[in-house]
């Protein structure tokens, strides 16, 4: 966020329906929406109206789905609700750089704070005038609408294309995990160099692979995956490797949870797995169902064989048989009463319970096991069950509809 201040002079003072902030909003999209740009096209606005600009609040690489970490427009919106903004006038490029809610009421809401205070907002580059009349109403609740729909839709295509893009065989996003290391990639799938961790490709051509990390890396988790079917647990073996001085890829303790994810975790089989967890449109992380997995096989220089990965899931999958179902769901609800809240990490820490994954089998997903005990994790996970249901309307719906169209033509014939 940046701020250029200066204190209005005594003749701005005595007309300070002039003054103006301007507020500029920078994500990573098309460069006509640079700052400077924007900018640009304000102060000539500015000038045309006679304003005097007297502030600038400035988000640099901010998206506008939320007003979470853009601190210029909560500064902005802060200053007004304070009476502590020496301004009449705020001027904005267009509707889609105040922001591009996914609900075009919050965009409204934010506008009206300033307008109950006496501020006015005006769209600098936009064909309508921002003077309350029902065709500047109209249009800017179709401007506003647009600009969520905008995300909405690129949200869905850049989804495609990294779903594609897994299939081919490369990586996308995360850590490459102990005993593996992500390998840069240029367009003829010939080799850059390693990426380190937090490191990213700078080249929109360039891809990135996994491949297997240092020997001793690799030994440690082949070794890691005999120890556990030789019958020593999670807990037992992340005992073993802190004992041996042994740190995790993030240079931290080995715990039951991180082991238990080198043993569960497909890309040790050369398998690339993605959407597991979901993040779309600025929502809250939640984790989807198995179902919702994005997979191609064997795209990866395995580490660990096919037969010695099937084994230990075969002993995860019926250490969970020992339970019955009322059992599971007993274990849980003493979990939750020990500890007040619960989650994946919670879980899979302790060797006396099913690992998340035995509860996903058992009940279709975490968020049923938890509504089974009466837990509400205080996430919103409803669109995960709703993708759920209308994938499995999708094969009827599509049947219904051809069927629909078959009728309709042959009608029209008649």
């Amino acid at each position: 966020m940046t701020h250029a201040d200066r204190h209005p002079s005594r003749e701005e003072q005595r007309d300070a329906s002039t003054l103006a902030a301007e507020y500029v909003r920078m994500s990573t999209e098309h460069q006509k929406y640079s700052t400077e740009n924007q900018s640009d096209c304000i102060r000539r606005y500015a000038e045309q109206r006679g304003l005097k600009i007297v502030r600038t609040y400035a988000d640099h690489g901010k998206s506008g789905l939320r007003v979470d970490g853009r601190d210029a427009l909560q500064q902005l919106i802060g200053d007004v609700r304070a009476g502590a903004a020496q301004f009449k006038v705020i001027l904005v490029y267009d509707v889609s750089r105040w922001g591009r809610f996914q609900d075009a009421d919050e965009s409204a809401y934010y506008e009206f704070i300033c307008k109950e205070a006496g501020i006015a907002v005006h769209y600098c580059a936009e064909q309508f005038e921002n003077d309350g009349s029902l065709s500047a109403t109209i249009i800017k609740g179709m401007k506003r609408a647009m600009a969520g729909e905008y995300s909405r839709e690129l949200s869905t295509k850049v989804f495609a294309g990294q779903c594609r893009l897994i299939t081919l065989g490369f990586r996308q996003g995360g850590p490459a995990g102990y005993g593996l290391r992500r390998q840069l990639i240029d367009e003829h799938r010939q080799p850059k160099g390693e990426l380190a961790i937090g490191a990213q490709k700078s080249l929109q051509t360039d891809r990135v692979i996994l491949v297997p990390g240092p020997p001793d890396e690799v030994q440690t988790v082949r070794r890691m995956y005999h120890m556990f079917i030789d019958g020593q647990s999670e807990h037992e073996i992340a005992e073993v490797l802190n004992a041996e001085g042994l740190r995790t890829d993030l240079n931290r303790a080995w715990t039951r949870g991180t082991v238990h994810q080198v043993l569960t975790n497909e890309k040790y089989i050369g398998d690339n797995v993605y959407n597991r967890t979901s993040f779309k449109l600025k929502k809250k992380r939640v984790r989807n169902p198995p179902d919702m997995w994005i997979r191609a096989s064997g795209v990866f220089t395995p580490i660990v064989q096919p037969p010695l990965f099937d084994a230990v899931r075969r002993i995860v999958q019926d250490r969970a048989r020992l339970f019955s179902d009322s059992e599971m769901l007993t274990r849980l609800a003493a979990l939750l009463s020990e500890t007040g809240w619960l989650s994946g990490l919670v879980i899979d820490e302790r060797d006396d319970m099913p690992s998340t994954a035995a509860y996903r089998t058992r009940f279709g997903s975490l968020l049923r096991a938890y509504q089974l005990i009466g837990y509400s994790p205080g996430r919103d996970y409803d669109y995960v069950e709703v993708n759920r249901v209308l994938r499995s309307m999708h094969r009827d719906v599509v049947r219904d509809t051809i069927r629909s169209i078959e009728q309709a033509r042959g009608c029209g014939a008649g």
